[in-house]
């Protein structure tokens, strides 16, 4: 394979227009706009996810150490078990329903979430909810980058003991030791390649963690039962709370639980453009509830079964896996596995949940510069170094609150994509007005006022509780009915943001975004289309082409004239 000359790389080095991406030939967006393939709607050969692999993507996505320990915060707070379980099941039930509404429009336009807010929010005021998502994206791909670099360090010890014994040349004030930066460090390489990954390629890593993640949950689980001679007294516990305090404990951690998933809320469309069937992505409804509450039920029977040897709870798995490293060659080796495992869940958890979230992102708001795998590689070098996550971790607790309370923002934002499209576009959308700044879209200014209000006015009392949550009674006082209310704000959120943008849209329509028809393309085109296969691999046709000439509804019966609106 012939290497770039040394005329190009000079080039690369020195010019900045060497670096720009090519303009996306028979993009959708007027000649002044720039686009990209990956910022444009999805091509046909690339609609490659079916049922399966959505399924595959939410065991990849749940399947963590974080889902592991999350009936811990439950727990600890004086609840038990009986109340965990069905918090688990709710809380997930509650954000699956916003994540299939705004997951179907991605798999029907087959547009990422940064061109879909376009739409409700307008041209401009659409970089809001884009950059606090990919800001909020990279902080959080630091922080689990992190929290895995535990893995390697486990791999590393069970491989070769006397790197527990590496004496530490790093000062207090760093915030990690000499081997916790180089076990981030050797995460951080390692995942870099498998960042780069592009979302239609994802599928073998789908399913190698479908595989890896609960072989070694399970076996930690039987390990842990067989030594404690049993599951632990966990299940004989009561919850301490009683009355009010029990009730509002009880929205305070079915919040905690929503939150978990409250940015996936706004930006599945990254993932579902890529569906196959618009109605395959209907089983996130059911599939992601049950699988985050069967992984946090291994995590209480485990947890609970280790205080019987370990005389407290061990609540992550990966103190459970340093214990094996104690039994010898074999124990060693079981570590190593069960870490690699984990380590697996962790960077697939990072790619489905963060990582390509912000590199999408990115690519909209540089659409000249950006796309997808150069969006991941500086979300990968921001998120892993520049905003230096092992110190966030070790020192800032407060920051953690606000980023856990981050849910006040990203609900209204998934209630008004949702009110949007379902019951003020009634699912018609003029596609390529979503790339012109000047199109229907636009609103006043490029902002749409109807969002705008939506967002404020539920943000707006949230916003005390936040505080609270950051900086303690201490430094906050606010009343009991602002703090409870903050218990539960991001369903208070979203359910706030669609009646109130709703009722605005209602009672002050923007006329010329209301369409009869959906608009797909820039004029009456025929396009190539390929005959669908269901979900689960058989023919909705028999007997039909494998591909066939589709046109889409002629001009007539398209809206494309302001004064043809409804």
């Amino acid at each position: 394979m012939k290497g770039p000359s040394i005329a190009k790389l000079r080039w690369r080095l020195t010019s900045l227009r060497s670096w720009e991406l090519p303009k996306q030939t028979g993009a959708l967006a007027p000649p002044h706009v720039w686009t990209n393939r990956d910022m444009d709607p999805t091509p046909i050969e690339d609609q490659t996810w079916d049922t399966w692999n959505i399924l595959a993507y939410w065991a990849t996505d749940t399947i963590n150490l974080a889902t592991w320990q999350t009936a811990s915060a439950i727990l600890a707070v004086g609840l038990s078990w009986r109340e965990a379980i069905p918090i688990m099941i709710v809380g997930n039930f509650c954000v699956a329903v916003p994540l299939v509404l705004n997951g179907a429009i991605g798999a029907k336009l087959h547009v990422p979430f940064s061109v879909i807010a376009t739409s409700s929010f307008g041209y401009y005021l659409r970089y809001f909810c884009i950059v606090s998502r990919a800001i909020l994206a990279m902080f959080w791909l630091g922080i689990q980058g992190a929290n895995g670099a535990q893995c390697i360090t486990i791999m590393l010890r069970a491989w070769a003991p006397s790197y527990n014994e590496i004496p530490n040349q790093l000062p207090e004030s760093a915030g990690i030791t000499t081997q916790g930066m180089i076990s981030y460090f050797l995460f951080w390489i390692i995942q870099l390649p498998l960042l780069l990954i592009h979302p239609t390629k994802l599928r073998p890593l789908f399913w190698v963690k479908l595989v890896a993640a609960p072989v070694a949950a399970i076996a930690m689980m039987g390990w842990c039962i067989k030594k404690a001679g049993g599951g632990g007294d966990i299940f004989a516990l009561r919850a301490t709370a009683s009355g009010s305090q029990y009730a509002w404990l009880w929205l305070t951690c079915m919040s905690s639980v929503t939150g978990n998933w409250s940015t996936l809320a706004v930006n599945i469309p990254d993932f579902t453009r890529y569906a196959k069937s618009a109605r395959g992505q209907y089983v996130q409804l059911p599939a992601m509830p049950i699988i985050f509450t069967v992984c946090g039920v291994l995590g209480i029977v485990t947890t609970s079964a280790s205080k019987v040897f370990g005389g407290e709870y061990l609540w992550n798995p990966l103190d459970i896996l340093a214990i094996w490293l104690e039994y010898g060659a074999g124990g060693r080796c079981a570590a190593f596995f069960a870490a690699l495992a984990w380590y697996i869940a962790q960077v697939g958890t990072n790619i489905t949940a963060n990582s390509i979230s912000a590199a999408n992102d990115l690519t909209v708001l540089c659409p000249r510069w950006i796309n997808i795998k150069r969006g991941c590689i500086i979300a990968a070098v921001i998120a892993g170094w520049a905003l230096v996550p092992w110190k966030i971790l070790s020192s800032a607790q407060t920051f953690l609150a606000f980023m856990g309370g981050y849910a006040v923002f990203l609900g209204p934002i998934a209630g008004i994509m949702v009110s949007d499209y379902w019951l003020v576009k009634k699912t018609h959308i003029d596609i390529p007005s979503l790339y012109n700044p000047d199109g229907r879209y636009r609103y006043v200014g490029g902002c749409n006022w109807r969002a705008a209000v939506a967002f404020i006015v539920p943000v707006a009392p949230l916003l005390p509780g936040l505080g609270l949550s950051i900086s303690g009674p201490g430094a906050v006082h606010i009343n009991a009915g602002l703090t409870n209310l903050y218990t539960f704000n991001w369903l208070f959120g979203f359910v706030a943001s669609i009646v109130l943008y709703t009722g605005l849209s209602y009672a002050a329509p923007a006329k010329t975004t209301l369409l009869k028809n959906t608009i797909w393309d820039l004029d009456d085109t025929a396009v190539e289309a390929q005959i669908r296969e269901d979900d689960f691999g058989a023919e909705k046709a028999p007997g039909a082409d494998a591909s066939e000439k589709i046109r889409k509804p002629d001009a007539k019966s398209l809206v494309k004239d302001p004064e043809e609106a409804l």
